[in-house]
């Protein structure tokens, strides 16, 4: 199977499930909150963190219908962390995945508690995949840690000290191991741990590749912040100028940074050397380099 047909399959499996467990009997009155939710999650989008769920779990010999509630979990995260992001407290983002933002289709409060709710249903499916109990304690535990206020969360405050002010390389490469990369490691380590794979070589594997993928990865991102086209990112782009944020470009130039994220993705790859089968994994972080969307 070539890489496209692969991950056509993995996303083939992971839409249908996702909207499964965002799909309940509701009451009037209320279901408007899971309209909400289901508008930003099945909005579409590259389920970058989800695929990447399965092929861990596949590059270790587990079978990845076990991983499925865990890469569904990790996207409804994924989700509320946009949503929340989008704000007008925040970002104030009009546009997500190429239509407007949850709290532009909806109002403010319904986007703020549809983020809430894909929060809180992330835990809930979580805790609903058929493995041995000590495998979901697992996973729930690296969903929370990397989502939370040492990881994602606290991330997304660093991010917001930053605005209108002039930050050093080391502290951004802190905020955005944070706020970007914290999802992509634990989307590794959550592949691992529903295949069963506890040793620390395994684990360090995953965190390596997490961690530096998800570096490149925001890299391409600010380059895409300054050359992208809005259409086809499906967001607005310059508004990291707009906000005088420090980003990579600014602080080392575009050259620089194509030069860094090139790097930092061979060196995800390299992670993975000891690894059979992880020819999809290695395309996969060499084809977000230089991505137009």
């Amino acid at each position: 199977m070539t890489f496209s047909e692969q991950l056509s399959a993995d996303i083939a499996l992971i839409e249908p499930a996702l909207e499964g467990y965002l799909s309940r009997e509701t009451h009037e009155g209320y279901d408007r909150i899971f309209e909400a939710a289901k508008y930003s999650a099945m909005a579409g989008g590259k389920r970058l963190r989800p695929v990447i769920v399965l092929e861990f779990c596949r590059l270790h010999g587990g079978d990845i219908k076990n991983a499925l509630p865990f890469a569904c979990a990790l996207e409804m995260i994924h989700t509320y962390s946009l949503i929340h992001d989008d704000l007008p407290c925040m970002d104030n983002d009009d546009l997500r995945r190429g239509r407007p933002t949850c709290h532009k289709a909806f109002d403010e409060a319904t986007a703020v508690l549809a983020g809430d709710g894909l929060l809180t249903a992330a835990f809930e499916t979580a805790s609903q995949a058929d493995v041995p109990a000590e495998t979901a304690l697992r996973c729930i535990r690296i969903l929370s840690e990397n989502a939370g206020m040492n990881g994602m969360i606290g991330g997304q405050v660093l991010d917001m000290l930053a605005e209108h002010r002039r930050i050093s390389e080391t502290e951004l490469r802190l905020l955005q191991k944070l706020k970007t990369g914290c999802l992509l490691r634990a989307a590794c380590e959550l592949g691992c741990a529903a295949a069963g794979k506890t040793d620390t070589e395994s684990i360090e594997a995953a965190r390596a590749y997490g961690d530096k993928l998800g570096l490149a990865f925001q890299i391409e991102d600010d380059i895409l912040d300054i050359e992208g086209d809005e259409k086809t990112l499906g967001k607005s782009i310059g508004k990291d100028a707009a906000s005088e944020k420090s980003t990579f470009p600014s602080l080392l130039g575009l050259d620089a940074c194509r030069k860094l994220a090139g790097e930092l993705t061979e060196q995800a790859v390299a992670a993975l050397t000891p690894y059979e089968g992880r020819a999809f994994l290695e395309t996969l972080a060499r084809s977000l380099t230089g991505r137009r969307s």
